[in-house]
């Protein structure tokens, strides 16, 4: 039996695959090795695991997750799975190559993951050969889930927020501005707290323009900063992963059009086509 996973910052997105090609899905938080301990990626998994799931029977773990673009971090989220799944041969990558590898299959071109963080590249079919360093939630990762977070928190904390959109705003969260300051500086996970108001910012509707208005120009800021200082970005169609690049497409397309690239695949999870990827990988290694 294998196992291939998903992992954000926020959510791991996992698949069982037993030895009859039957999919057996279940999910657990993110483990982004620049903020989950070893021990912490243990204690949860070992906490979240679905109770019946047999590892010592699974062969082989395939994760791919956000933050595991170095050897070190690579090695420190397979110290942790390796206490977990003993008998396993445990491979890890990132999270981007996981979005190009379900976006392209074996196709070269442009991915992207638009989530609670941003990262970008171009593919070659095989692996990743140009990313864009997206500067992470304090320097960049414009475009995500974070970055719209971040904006509708400041415009909170100013006061530059309509003021039916505020009302709603504390209606929904009885947040203070020193409450929000608090949690983004002296509080773990900062990343996942602002992420979280990017639904917020999706679900109203007592002033849509300004929620549009504030996708817009995240998705622009993510377009000038990062998509057009690839090399010929125009010739490749867009593609993309991630929750906020799927609820906001209609925005996304929009700005995709107004820098001259086609759309192409946009969808919410790489799950279920990167296990068609690994099964076509065991199917030619038989």
């Amino acid at each position: 039996m294998i196992i291939i996973a998903d992992g954000g910052s926020t959510k791991t997105n996992w698949c069982l695959l037993n030895d009859e090609g039957v999919k057996v899905y279940f999910n657990t938080e993110g483990y982004n090795p620049y903020f989950s301990s070893i021990e912490y990626i243990i204690n949860s998994l070992n906490e979240s695991l679905p109770t019946d799931l047999e590892k010592d029977n699974i062969t082989e773990v395939n994760y791919y997750g956000a933050g595991c673009s170095t050897e070190e971090k690579r090695n420190h989220v397979k110290e942790a799975m390796s206490v977990v799944f003993t008998k396993a041969q445990v491979n890890i990558g990132h999270d981007l190559l996981a979005a190009a590898r379900a976006l392209l299959g074996r196709n070269a071109g442009f991915a992207a993951i638009l989530g609670t963080g941003t990262n970008t590249c171009l593919y070659d079919g095989k692996d990743i050969i140009h990313n864009i360093d997206s500067g992470a939630y304090i320097l960049g990762d414009e475009g995500s889930g974070c970055y719209i977070g971040k904006k509708l928190l400041t415009d909170y904390i100013r006061g530059y927020m309509p003021e039916a959109v505020r009302e709603l705003f504390w209606e929904t969260f009885k947040l203070t501005p020193d409450d929000v300051n608090e949690q983004v500086y002296t509080k773990p996970l900062a990343n996942r707290f602002c992420a979280s108001f990017s639904k917020f910012v999706y679900d109203n509707n007592v002033n849509i323009q300004y929620s549009r208005n504030l996708v817009k120009t995240s998705f622009e800021d993510f377009f000038k900063n990062l998509v057009t200082q690839y090399p010929d970005f125009q010739k490749y169609t867009f593609n993309c992963i991630g929750s906020v690049g799927y609820n906001f497409r209609n925005v996304l397309e929009e700005v995709c059009k107004e820098n001259g690239m086609e759309v192409g695949n946009i969808i919410r999870s790489p799950i279920d086509n990167l296990v068609k990827f690994h099964q076509e990988l065991a199917t030619e290694a038989q």
